[in-house]
């Protein structure tokens, strides 16, 4: 799930936040997005299945400020091993993502999580 301070704020319409983050040692990047649950964007939601991500986990709720959202994680194996990527995938994936998202007007900034994030 997303840290959201408030959902009056979106980063493209119905995207409330875009995170890029990988499992250390950060070879290997999931999509996490936060999304009006009530009108999920169709097209933003295509536009990332279409890299090839698969949908790995989805859940919804109510922010604090009455607005429900629905929060989503992607994922796309690679060819290394445990489906991990291999540097040539990381950096095509990680292209790809950044030409798609910015297509939506969203800067990408791909990071590796902490371990205590990562594996809680």
């Amino acid at each position: 799930m997303l840290f959201l301070k408030n959902t009056h704020t979106t980063v493209a319409t119905g995207v409330f936040q875009v995170d890029v983050a990988a499992k250390p040692p950060g070879k290997t990047f999931d999509i996490i997005v936060a999304l009006d649950a009530d009108d999920p964007p169709k097209a933003f939601i295509d536009s990332i299945e279409g890299l090839g991500f698969k949908q790995a986990q989805s859940s919804t709720y109510v922010h604090g400020d009455g607005k429900k959202v629905l929060d989503l994680l992607y994922q796309k194996p690679g060819t290394d091993i445990f489906q991990g990527w291999t540097n040539a995938e990381r950096e095509a994936n990680l292209q790809a993502i950044e030409t798609v998202l910015g297509g939506y007007d969203i800067k990408v900034t791909p990071r590796v999580m902490t371990l205590a994030e990562a594996f809680k």
